[in-house]
C-alpha cells in the first residue's frame, strides 16, 4: 500500500478503526496502514458497534440470571470501559479540567495534558457515570432497550470525525493531530453508516430525534472548543463522545418510556 494512499475506503480501514478506539486484542497492522488513520475514519461507528456490542450481551446475561437492571446497567458501563481504555472518558475529564481550570488559550492546553485529575475532571467523570447508569437501568426495564444502546453507540462515534473535519487541532501534536483530517466522503460514509443501522436498530422517529440530540450536542461542543482553545484535540473527541451517548441515552429514554 503506498504511503499516500488516498483511497476513500478499505476493508483495513476498519481494522485500523479498532485499533485507534479500542482495546481489543488486534493482529499486528502494517505500519503502512497508519497513513490512512485520516481515511479510516469512517469506521468509527463500527467500533463503537465492537464496544456496545459484548457489553450488551453481558447486559443481556446478566438480566437472564436473575440480576437487577441496575447491576446489569452497571456491568454494560464496566465493559464498555475496559474495552476502551477508559479513552474517552479520560478526555473528558480532561477537558472539564482544561476549559474550567485554565483562562488562557496555553494554559487549557497545558492542563489538559498533565496526568493528573482536578476536581472539575472527577465531578465530570461522576456525573457522566452516573447520567449513563442511570439511564441505562431504567432503559432495561424497557424493549427496545439493547437495540438503543448499539445505535447510540455507532452515532456517537460518528461525532466524533464530523469534528475532525469541522475543527482544526488545537495542539499540533497528539493522537488527534497524528490522525489528521478525515475528508468529506468519510464523514458522509460515517454518519450515514451509522444512521442506516440505527434505523434498522430503533426506526426513523428515534433515529431521527438521537441523530438531532447528538448534531446539537456536537455542534455546542465545537463551539465551545473553539472559543476555549481554537481547535479540536483528541480529548475534545473523547468528549464528545461521552456528552453524545449521554444525549442520546437520554432522548432514547424519553421516546421508549411509556
Amino acid at each position: 500500500m503506498s504511503k499516500n494512499d488516498t483511497s476513500p475506503f478499505r476493508l483495513t480501514d476498519m481494522a485500523l478503526a479498532l485499533v485507534l478506539l479500542t482495546r481489543l486484542p488486534l493482529p499486528h497492522l502494517p505500519s503502512s496502514a497508519f497513513a490512512r488513520q485520516a481515511q479510516s475514519a469512517w469506521a468509527f461507528p463500527l467500533a463503537g458497534l465492537a464496544i456496545a456490542g459484548p457489553a450488551c450481551l453481558i447486559g443481556w446475561l446478566a438480566l437472564s440470571l436473575g440480576l437487577p437492571a441496575m447491576i446489569a446497567a452497571g456491568l454494560i458501563l464496566t465493559v464498555q470501559i475496559f474495552l476502551t481504555g477508559a479513552m474517552h472518558e479520560d478526555g473528558l475529564a480532561d477537558v472539564a479540567d482544561g476549559f474550567w481550570g485554565g483562562f488562557t488559550r496555553e494554559r487549557r492546553l497545558e492542563i489538559m495534558k498533565d496526568s493528573r485529575i482536578g476536581a472539575y475532571g472527577v465531578l465530570a467523570l461522576v456525573l457522566s457515570i452516573g447520567l449513563r447508569w442511570a439511564a441505562l437501568s431504567s432503559l432495561l426495564a424497557l424493549d427496545g432497550a439493547f437495540a438503543l444502546v448499539l445505535a447510540v453507540a455507532l452515532l456517537s462515534r460518528a461525532a466524533m470525525p464530523l469534528l475532525m473535519a469541522t475543527l482544526s487541532n488545537a495542539r499540533g501534536s497528539g493522537l488527534s493531530s497524528q490522525v489528521g483530517r478525515p475528508g468529506g466522503v468519510q464523514v458522509a460514509a460515517a454518519c450515514g453508516l451509522s444512521a442506516f443501522a440505527a434505523l434498522v436498530l430503533t426506526g426513523f422517529v428515534t433515529t431521527l430525534a438521537c441523530a438531532l440530540a447528538l448534531v446539537l450536542t456536537t455542534a455546542a461542543l465545537g463551539i465551545l472548543a473553539q472559543r476555549k482553545i481554537g481547535g479540536q484535540t483528541g480529548d475534545v473527541l473523547g468528549c464528545t463522545q461521552q456528552s453524545c451517548e449521554i444525549s442520546g441515552l437520554l432522548v432514547g429514554l424519553v421516546l421508549l418510556a411509556p
